[in-house]
């Protein structure tokens, strides 16, 4: 591939159809043709107003790898926060302070401790509606079970379920929330009300933490220090913010993508209802080929180049994330679905120094929905005379009618 062939004119002549923020609805609910078209025109596209998008799994790796010059600050995606998100929006080298603190307490055998919680969550979930033969998944299922999750994680009530999911969705969605187009003011003033309702949320029960330490999340921010410094106050609050949007949304998205995925693949489902054991590559493959978080946000923080393309100082860089896992020049059989592979160097949870943090926990979780979730109910389907309409960006569904046939009451 000629890696001098998007600083032509041509490949910006069509922005509208190749961005990955307009797709139509067939694209979102199958976006790989579409990411092949990218990886075709150019590894570096430059769109007219929108910066440049990396197609291919080469240039993600070269911007990862290089966080001085590929920055994730506050100017690469603004989420109503008035101070960078920790560690997301902090850059080398005062992001490896936050990353010892943080790395330890989401660490795998850490996150392993959760997994009778998480999967009595699964449970009561299915039992509010596994008589009735059919659900919303999505309403029902993959938006609420990660929040009720997080909640158990901090030690809050799940009482709080609708509170969290009204901060998410203000956070993420606004213009879904409002009905009026994301740069409108209205929009953008009340996204601004959300992010103030969830410093001052989080602000109270830390209030109530630093008085009574409890065996949660929160007290071990308040407790974790490495070389002596701990967390302040509002470092605390910026973890919370980032953890309430990263870590609720995008695992509902997964949920939504990978039965989605499933329900059009049933014979790949039968894998899973045969061989429980196939579930963790599962998971590695359904992340790799839905790849539910199709891009995530970089900004050049000076004249640089990309696999020797140019990006100039200040431009917003899209990492195809959802692209560089289908290139059949990063992985043998990219264009196939399979739950068998030994090896999965996918990149669904980003790269570099930048790798998604709640990895782990994101992990456990769809692993243990899959696991009793097909115990449970094994054969499903969309039901009759419903689409499934994907949102791009993060793949998610606003509504998912399923039809099923459970194996049993659970005893």
């Amino acid at each position: 591939m000629d890696p001098t062939r998007e600083t032509s004119t041509d490949a910006t002549t069509d922005d509208d159809a190749l961005s990955p923020f307009s797709m139509d609805p067939e694209m979102s609910r199958h976006p790989q043709p579409m990411y092949a078209m990218l990886r075709d025109v150019a590894p570096v596209l430059p769109l007219a107003g929108m910066g440049s998008m990396l197609t291919t799994r080469e240039a993600a790796q070269e911007c990862f790898r290089r966080p001085d010059l590929f920055s994730s600050n506050m100017s690469a995606v603004d989420l109503g926060n008035i101070r960078p998100l920790i560690p997301l929006q902090i850059d080398p080298p005062d992001h490896v302070k936050y990353r010892r603190i943080l790395d330890p307490l989401f660490a795998p055998r850490e996150m392993a401790t959760l997994e009778p919680a998480v999967a009595a969550l699964v449970h009561e979930r299915i039992d509010e509606f596994v008589a009735d033969g059919e659900c919303d998944f999505s309403q029902q299922f993959s938006v609420p079970l990660p929040s009720q999750v997080f909640l158990t994680l901090l030690g809050l009530p799940l009482t709080d379920l609708d509170t969290f999911l009204t901060m998410k969705d203000g956070i993420i969605r606004p213009d879904h929330v409002k009905r009026l187009p994301r740069d409108d003011p209205r929009t953008i003033e009340y996204q601004r009300g959300i992010a103030a309702s969830i410093y001052e949320y989080f602000d109270a029960v830390l209030d109530e933490r630093e008085h009574e330490r409890r065996d949660d999340l929160l007290s071990r921010f308040l407790d974790a220090e490495v070389d002596g410094h701990g967390l302040t106050r509002h470092e605390i609050l910026d973890i919370c913010f980032l953890f309430l949007i990263a870590g609720l949304d995008t695992v509902s998205a997964s949920l939504d993508c990978f039965f989605g995925y499933l329900c059009e693949h049933p014979e790949q489902r039968q894998l899973i209802v045969d061989d429980p054991s196939l579930v963790p590559s599962a998971v590695e493959e359904l992340l790799r080929w839905e790849t539910p978080v199709g891009g995530v946000a970089r900004v050049a923080t000076e004249d640089t180049e990309v696999i020797g393309c140019p990006v100039k100082r200040g431009e917003n860089v899209a990492v195809m994330l959802g692209s560089a896992n289908t290139d059949p020049a990063g992985l043998d059989d990219a264009t196939e679905v399979r739950f068998d592979r030994a090896v999965n160097p996918h990149l669904a949870f980003g790269g570099g120094v930048h790798r998604c943090l709640g990895s782990h926990l994101a992990r456990l979780e769809l692993r243990v929905a899959l696991r009793e979730w097909h115990t449970r109910i094994p054969e499903y389907a969309v039901k009759p005379g419903h689409e499934l309409v994907y949102t791009p960006a993060i793949r998610s569904l606003e509504t998912f009618p399923m039809v099923f046939t459970a194996a049993a009451i659970r005893s």
